[in-house]
């Protein structure tokens, strides 16, 4: 196995442990520190933005890595943007649960709102039927440029968003970033869909 793809399956199974930090009570229950009595960051919110950190960078690495050394492969072409999704799916899931609030934050508003993560879920499921339907085929669909910047711009917004709680500023950051996110997230489907359309017709 290359250590691009390696890299990849760490970052898959950094999901399951994102999930489990999220579900022990202590972790998610106990702050990592507070300031001024206002801002707060859990235990839990903490150790998974360092995993999250960790994985997102294994993005750029193997991918680095890949085309330096000439190890792009088909699983590599197939498992890294499905790996791209599951990490970040899951943190928006893991973050939506918990409820988080910030001192002088509308809670209508929300750090992430049930739409924008709707929006994320419906793209990422019509991208992986597009995907299913050239794997039968026998054809990888490699992500294009305009997927790879979404992806980075949604990565850089959960990172903010896993630290929104400890000051205002930070979310209203989190909160810029994520709706660049839905539009970028938007915008790639667009164009996915639009290059992969006559694959699909073919198969009407």
């Amino acid at each position: 196995m290359t250590l691009p793809n390696k890299l990849t399956i760490g970052r898959i199974l950094a999901v399951p442990a994102m999930v489990t930090v999220a579900c022990i009570p202590y972790l998610r229950d106990t702050n990592m520190f507070t300031i001024d009595g206002v801002g707060y960051l859990t235990i839990a919110n903490f150790i998974n933005f360092i995993l999250f950190i960790l994985a997102s960078f294994t993005d750029f690495l193997d991918g680095k890595i890949a085309r330096k050394y000439n190890l792009v492969t088909t699983f590599g072409k197939f498992a890294d943007p499905l790996a791209d999704k599951m990490l970040v799916l899951t943190s928006f899931l893991i973050l939506m649960t918990q409820g988080l609030t910030v001192r002088g934050w509308p809670s209508e508003l929300g750090i992430t709102p049930l739409w924008a993560v709707a929006i994320i879920l419906i793209r990422e499921l019509m991208v992986s039927g597009i995907r299913l339907v050239a794997a039968q085929k026998g054809i990888v669909i490699a992500a294009g440029w305009a997927g790879k910047v979404k992806t980075f711009v949604t990565m850089v917004a959960l990172a903010f968003v896993f630290l929104a709680t400890i000051h205002i500023s930070i979310a209203i950051i989190a909160l810029i970033l994520v709706y660049a996110s839905v539009i970028l997230t938007v915008y790639s489907g667009v164009v996915y869909f639009i290059n992969a359309k006559d694959m699909l017709l073919e198969s009407v």
